[in-house]
Order: C-alpha cells, then structure tokens, then sequence
C-alpha cells in the first residue's frame, strides 16, 4: 500500500530546502508517493538581492512547482517546514496555511498525520517554539502529530529535539544542514510514512469499502 505524503516548506537561503528534500527522501525510501513543494515568495526582489544567498535559492528553485491547497487534500499525510521567525513560522508559510479555511470547514485536514521541521542561526533561536506553534495549526485541522520523538539514535546525533528535527545555521557555520541533520530529516520522513501505512491499513481493515476509495 502506497501512502502519499505532502512536504510544503519555506526556505529563505536553502537550509529548509535541503531538509525538506532529506523528509521527502525518508518517505519516499518507506515507500511513499512524495510531492515535494515549497509555499509562494512573498519577498520583494530588492529584498531578496541583499542577501546574494537568498537570492541564489530563489533563482535555483524558480522553476520548482509551488504548493497548493489541492496538494495536502491529495495527500494522506503532511509535513511541514519553515525557518523560525522569533519562534514563529515564516510569514510565506502561514500566509499559505491562510488559505486552508475551506479545507479547514470541510474537515478535509482532520485524521491526516503530520510532522514539522525548522531552522534557526541559533540552537536556542525559537525551533521548538516554532514547531509548537505550527503544532497549534495542526490541533485546530484536527491532524495526528506525529513527533519524532527519542525514538531513533538519529534524533540524538542531530541534537536530540524530540519536536521536530531541527538547523542551527550558526553550528553549520551558516551554510547547509550537515549530515546529522540531514539523517535525522530522513528519519523523520520515515517514522511518517511508516506511521501513516499503519494507520491507513488498519482503517481499510475496519472498513473495507475503503480499498475502492
């Protein structure tokens, strides 16, 4: 049984890209169906050249489909991603959450299975208040968190946030999530996907309409 998974994801410089793609090829290696998406830009283009590295991620990722509604209503579980912004999701992701009223409305959000993951230029910069936050949109779409929690040696090589996997850009000296990381994203995917077949077949063998679904 194949589950489908949803990874939507803002990245400003390319640390949330790389572990957005690390989640996604976690999944994927559990044998999930991935859509890979990263929410609209809201920055302006003179905001954007003050930081040439923002400005690279931007043009290398131009032609990358961007998420929509449609993809977490296709999707059986969902993963997000999102630099912290004083502990807080970006602004480009919570504008893209914004837009899930009717989904919301409809119940089409509820039961799914759902993770988060975030960086910061800091350990302490706001990553666990930022999944937490994220975690509040989750509880009001009635969705099933699922944390990695101290569940893999992954977790503890990477810095052992049992939340969410989690970048401190400063401990990488600014640059790319560095290989701990990067396990611990994939692992995270993983634990989503293998969760989420677990759940999926056991709804299908309490209902088996649902195999024609």
């Amino acid at each position: 049984m194949t589950v489908k998974i949803a990874v939507i994801y803002y990245s400003a410089t390319g640390a949330v890209h790389a572990l957005a793609e690390a989640v996604a090829g976690g999944a994927a290696a559990a044998g999930a169906e991935i859509r890979l998406r990263p929410v609209a830009e809201l920055a302006r283009d003179h905001e954007i050249d003050r930081d040439p590295r923002w400005r690279e991620h931007v043009d290398a990722t131009a032609a990358t489909p961007e998420a929509s509604p449609a993809d977490l209503v296709w999707a059986d579980a969902l993963a997000f991603g999102t630099p912290t912004r004083f502990g807080t999701p970006a602004a480009p992701l919570k504008q893209f959450i914004d837009q899930t009223t009717e989904l919301w409305r409809d119940g089409l959000l509820a039961d799914k299975p759902m993770t988060a993951f975030t960086s910061a230029w800091n350990t302490h910069g706001g990553t666990e208040a930022t999944i937490l936050s994220l975690a509040n949109v989750f509880y009001h779409w009635g969705g099933l968190i699922v944390p990695p929690g101290y569940t893999d040696p992954a977790v503890y090589a990477a810095g052992g946030n049992p939340y969410g996997t989690s970048f401190a850009a400063s401990a990488g000296g600014g640059g790319a999530p560095d290989p701990a990381t990067l396990d611990a994203a994939r692992y995270q995917g993983r634990r989503l996907a293998r969760t989420t077949a677990v759940l999926l077949a056991g709804r299908r063998a309490a209902d088996p309409a649902l195999e024609t679904v």
